[in-house]
């Protein structure tokens, strides 16, 4: 009862602690009020629905609400069409008492193709059915101008007294700059290739021509301008940024005012600086550049007929979109706007979801209001920058308690210590996930936008799950108190009967003088009553399988030796064919590999616990006696132990652990209840310990080592073996999944089921993190070829990412620090070893997912090292994923729109990414080198017996 009253109490407290995280970083922001009228916000009625393609505008009726919502906000609006449900919009703003910026939208032609002289007939053909293309483009484009601009004409002749200002084309000029610069640049560089200009001359050359060819095209906006001016009376301009106007003073003396855009958000300023730091910030930056345009032209008056911050989107160098920042803007702009007596139109009155398709997620959210004509803001008082972060952070408590409260309580040998940082870690993943969710729910979504967002959320939940299973293997590591099922070697008493024990030695091709060396130390093993069978099965060469007949017949009748031709099932055969061959009277079955030279006393040790007629198996670890033949090896030995000294030993508390080929030993009796050997599956060992479990019988773990084998000697045998064991742990998986779930059919015990679904976790990790690197590029390719219309990930997915594979890094060191013998320095070659085989993990796992049937691969013993070249060839892919990666890192370093913290995260997640892959090229070049270290032997050469 204390003990659940402790854990009770752990989880209250961390709940309270988590939520309090939460109001502290969402405490209210103090800003300096707004008070007063609005002098104009910019306008544009369409609703959540609405779709270009469809033509859905706004219905008089709405443009009604609209205005009737803004008639006691602002002054004025501004509106950037005179069709498309905008005629409305005069009449609605007279009976409102709003004065109205009436615009149309322009569209300016684009160039035909001049046809050089010295071409083909048919390449003349295909410029001038090109030219006559855009010809019947531009009778489009002159139509609707027509239409937009008369309707303006007519408008603003009809209400004279709500129509103060006219606009004809927003940011026409702009978009023909954007058209016009690439061509440009493309002919300029070709035209002066080779002829030994700098790069900075070229650009030179570049914008001086691009500026030339947007004065060119200003000509036909100012015919449009003039049209106006001559045929109403109100003052007539058109909407250009800064730089626009700035460049073209011909534009400027045909307008009667000048409509600046000036938005710091799309340039890259921050709304604030941090203090002491350099450069400007978003509203003094407006009033730089709308004084240094006053200055250019000291008799034309300006008015700012756009600026703003949008409350979502990318971050665009060092500005970032929020709602803080969107109200911290306006709230300083506002104020210092009407004490310097400056005229404003805010973009905009309402968000436009629609825009996200042409300006990117930002372009939806730069409304004064949301789509649906709530405030998102107060313009006076406190500023919440989630007002909806108490229904995200009950929820991250809730689902915090739940995880907690489903692993701690059936943890009662585990110390508060441990409880502690599970309970940390839960409340942490719970926050993350939530987190996010409010960030998707913050969002206007579309269909496609939805099934993004739950592949996210799902692998988001699939890296929280594996977050949680290390977390709590961490924390009974370390803070679990001695339990029940703790084995050690036993002394048989006196009166012991020794059941027979049948010991099954497969070999394949196996080097003779290696076996030999198995099948002497099986000779002396201190047992009164066993036998040996040997199963040579498929070896074709004579020379190879007949010395090992002639050892079994040297060691006596203990000894049988088998030879099977064109046998099948791979391993799992021959021991089936030696469980049909056994002696009737033994009792137990050992199986042990061809490499395992035994300690004399594993017999009499480990089989007394055959007494408890429950137990169905006996594993002993794998261990091996070559580790100090080179640091790849000394590696490959020690990522080896930290699974049979730190996961298996877990494990067995609570009668889990995987059974394994070599070192094992089954009640024979137990093959009549559950089977033999799974021939059909390339880990026949692990799925008959799954099988026995089912079956309900227990297995004991003695981590005392008995004997000891040879590791691969190359690391594509490495990468073999260990996609031999990822790829029959998927075959296992589709076989048996039935018994993970939670229903009264599966014998398995809860946390059976929880211990071999969380091993399997990181390995669907692994592939999860296979695809997404794969995603990765193809997203980074995008931004670096597109970087103003590609947007990275929220930083809710980029943190985590870099946050889990830093937890993982630690606690390995963390558990092999506790449970491990070994120095820091072998740990972390453990850990480079381990990390190597990630891309071997992820290929194992996807193809035993959706492929069957590959052939058992067995792990070559004597294997000669071959030369570097081959080795990496082996690794081909993790080389060209690595290469690819890093070309990533370094054109998102040059590029300077991603010069924030989103940017750096990202380069961040891609060096994440990468460890892995730099990891297998480190081991591949420790593998191959002359590092043999003869003066560093272990103990288990001490088991080395002579023929």
């Amino acid at each position: 009862m204390k003990a659940k009253i402790a854990t009770l109490f752990t989880l209250i407290v961390l709940v309270v602690v988590n939520f309090a995280i939460w109001t502290y970083i969402n405490n209210p922001l103090q800003l300096p009020s707004w008070s007063s009228t609005m002098m104009g916000v910019t306008y544009n009625g369409t609703r959540r629905d609405f779709d270009p393609a469809k033509r859905n505008y706004p219905t008089p009726e709405q443009v009604q609400e609209d205005l009737t919502l803004l008639a006691d906000k602002v002054h004025a609006i501004r509106t950037y069409t005179s069709l498309e449900g905008m005629e409305a919009v005069p009449e609605a703003a007279a009976k409102n008492n709003i004065n109205l910026a009436m615009g149309a939208w322009v569209n300016l032609f684009e160039n035909t193709i001049v046809v050089p002289d010295d071409i083909s007939e048919e390449e003349r053909e295909k410029i001038l059915d090109k030219n006559r293309s855009i010809e019947a483009q531009n009778q489009k484009i002159e139509e609707r101008n027509r239409r937009d601009i008369e309707s303006l004409i007519k408008l603003s002749n009809d209400y004279p007294k709500t129509i103060v200002r006219t606009m004809v084309g927003n940011e026409a000029l702009l978009r023909a700059r954007n058209n016009l610069a690439g061509p440009i640049a493309k002919r300029i560089r070709e035209e002066y290739r080779g002829q030994g200009l700098s790069e900075r001359e070229i650009n030179d050359k570049i914008d001086l021509a691009v500026t030339q060819a947007v004065a060119e095209k200003a000509n036909e906006l100012i015919s449009y301008i003039k049209e106006v001016k001559k045929r109403t009376w109100k003052p007539v301009s058109t909407s250009e940024t800064w730089d626009i106007w700035a460049k073209n003073p011909a534009l400027v003396d045909a307008v009667d005012y000048i409509g600046v855009h000036i938005l710091p958000y799309w340039e890259g300023i921050p709304v604030d600086l941090p203090e002491g730091a350099k450069g400007e910030a978003a509203v003094d930056y407006v009033f730089k550049r709308y004084y240094e345009l006053q200055q250019l032209y000291p008799n034309k008056p300006i008015v700012i007929t756009e600026t703003g911050w949008p409350s979502d989107g990318p971050p665009q160098k060092s500005a970032t979109a929020s709602l803080i920042n969107e109200a911290k803007f306006l709230r300083a702009f506002l104020n210092r706007a009407t004490a310097e007596n400056v005229i404003y139109y805010i973009i905009e009155a309402f968000d436009q979801p629609w825009k996200i398709k042409l300006e990117g997620t930002a372009g939806a959210y730069w409304g004064l209001f949301n789509v649906d004509r709530q405030p998102k803001f107060p313009m006076e008082g406190e500023v919440v920058g989630n007002p909806t972060w108490r229904n995200f952070a009950t929820g991250a408590a809730v689902l915090s308690f739940i995880l907690m409260a489903a692993f701690l309580f059936t943890r009662k040998r585990l110390k508060l210590a441990g409880k502690f940082l599970f309970g940390i870690m839960a409340n942490l993943a719970a926050s993350v996930l939530f987190w996010s969710a409010s960030i998707a729910a913050s969002q206007y979504q579309t269909g496609f936008s939805v099934v993004f967002w739950s592949i996210l959320l799902m692998m988001q939940a699939m890296a929280i799950l594996v977050l949680l299973t290390e977390s709590l293997e961490l924390a009974e590591v370390l803070w679990h108190r001695k339990g029940r099922r703790t084995f050690s070697p036993l002394a048989p008493h006196a009166d012991f009967k020794y059941p027979k024990v049948s010991i099954h030695l497969p070999i394949h091709n196996e080097p003779p003088e290696m076996v030999r060396k198995t099948l002497n130390a099986l000779a002396k093993v201190d047992y009164p009553n066993y036998e040996v069978l040997v199963m040579d099965n498929n070896t074709k060469d004579p020379a190879v399988w007949q010395p090992v007949q002639a050892d079994c017949d040297r060691l006596g009748d203990k000894f049988r030796f088998f030879h099977l031709d064109n046998w099948p099932g791979f391993k799992a055969g021959a021991i089936n064919y030696a469980l049909e061959n056994t002696a009737e009277d033994a009792e137990i079955i050992a199986v042990i590999d061809s490499d395992y030279i035994l300690s004399p006393d594993w017999l009499k040790s480990m089989v007394p616990y055959f007494d408890q007629e429950n137990v169905g198996f006996v594993q002993s670890p794998q261990d091996y006696r070559d580790a100090h033949q080179s640091t790849f090896k000394d590696m490959c030995y020690w990522e080896y132990a930290g699974f049979f000294n730190i996961g298996m030993v877990q494990r067995n508390e609570y009668n889990a652990i995987i059974q394994h080929g070599t070192m094992t030993m089954v009640r024979k009796s137990a093959f009549d209840k559950v089977g033999a050997w799974g021939e059909w599956c390339i880990c026949e060992d692990s799925e008959l310990g799954l099988r026995l479990y089912e079956a309900g019988y227990d297995s004991v773990y003695c981590k005392e080592s008995f004997g000891r084998g040879l590791m691969p000697d190359t690391f594509s045998g490495y990468m073999t073996q260990r996609f031999r064991w990822v790829y029959g742990a998927m075959q296992i998986i589709k076989k048996h999944w039935r018994h993970f779930l939670p229903n009264k059919k599966s014998s398995l015990t809860s946390a059976q089921r929880y211990y071999f679904v969380a091993g399997w976790l990181p390995w669907f990790s692994d592939a999860l993190a296979l695809l997404f690197t794969g995603a990765s590029l193809i997203l980074t390719t995008m931004l670096v070829l597109n970087p103003l219309h590609s947007e990275l990930p929220i930083n809710a997915f980029l943190l985590p990412t870099i946050g889990l594979f830093v937890f993982k890094v630690g606690r390995g060191l963390w558990l092999y620090k506790a449970r491990v013998a070994c120095s820091l320095l072998q740990a972390l070659g453990a850990a480079l070893a381990g990390l190597s085989l990630t891309h071997t993990v992820a290929r194992g796992t996807l193809q035993g997912l959706f492929t069957s049937g590959k052939p058992f691969m067995r792990t070559p013993k004597y294997e000669a090292q071959g030369p570097l070249i081959a080795g990496l060839l082996v690794i081909w892919q993790e080389i060209m994923l690595l290469s690819l990666l890093i070309a990533g890192i370094v054109a998102m370093r040059m590029e300077p729109q991603f010069d924030n913290t989103s940017g750096r995260l990202w380069i961040a997640v891609l060096a994440v990414q990468a460890v892995p892959y730099l990891a297998t090229f480190l081991t591949i070049l420790i593998s191959v080198a002359p590092n043999y270290m003869p003066g560093s032997k272990v103990a288990a050469e001490e088991l080395d017996v002579d023929s």
